[in-house]
């Protein structure tokens, strides 16, 4: 396996999910634009929208970090995903719940925190400002909010998004969760299950290895 991971990015998952699994693979990391803090244009020759992670096995590049859990989940015989009814629903719920209903926004609010900053015109500053609070306060303040009660209730009565036992759901939540942690106030004393939660995550060997292999989880600002 090879995987193609960049700096400070969703990427970490699947580097978490192989230390994980220990499963033996190489890492290539890659760099992000230092302005621009976009990805490196080296990762379109290995696939042609150039994002990460990209996972190279069986003859084939995997692309999308969901996809991705799925086919390295079916390669090792569905270790990390449960096969109870319940947990196994929850567990695609989740799976597919980090990616299609919990990173919309939170990349918005990262987008509109640098609506207003050095790097836009002076004259205009204050009307993009304004823009940036006007969405915050219709969509995004208030789908963060209610998101992230929802996987409060969840986690009152569940150790793992899919139960008892990690599973691929913990993995691919964790990013979202990270970027609420730092970018969205989800504190201990609001959102205390949550933060237990990420606390038994980050406590992992694995995910400790994860880090060290592969650098921080998220960009800075």
């Amino acid at each position: 396996m090879i995987l193609h991971h960049l700096e400070r990015s969703r990427s970490h998952r699947i580097l978490w999910l192989l230390e994980e699994l220990e499963l033996p693979y190489e890492l290539k990391t890659y760099k992000r634009h230092p302005k621009t803090m976009r990805g490196s244009p080296e990762l379109r020759k290995v696939h042609p929208l150039g994002k990460s992670p990209l996972l190279e096995f069986d003859g084939e590049v995997f692309a999308e970090s969901g996809a991705i859990v799925e086919a390295v989940l079916d390669h090792v015989g569905g270790r990390l995903r449960p096969t109870e009814p319940e947990a196994l629903n929850q567990y695609r719920h989740w799976l597919h719940f980090a990616e299609g209903t919990l990173m919309t926004p939170l990349l918005i609010a990262l987008i509109t925190s640098k609506m207003g900053g050095p790097d836009v015109p002076f004259l205009i500053r204050p009307v993009v400002k304004k823009v940036a609070a006007t969405i915050d306060a219709t969509f995004t303040t208030n789908e963060l909010k209610n998101n992230f009660a929802f996987i409060e209730s969840h986690l009152a009565n569940n150790t793992w998004f899919a139960g008892d036992e990690l599973s691929g759901a913990d993995i691919m939540m964790s990013f979202p969760i990270a970027a609420g942690v730092t970018r969205a106030g989800i504190k201990t004393d609001s959102h205390p299950h949550t933060q237990a939660w990420f606390k038994r995550v980050q406590a992992r060997p694995a995910y400790q290895k994860a880090l060290q292999v592969g650098g921080p989880v998220l960009l800075s600002s």
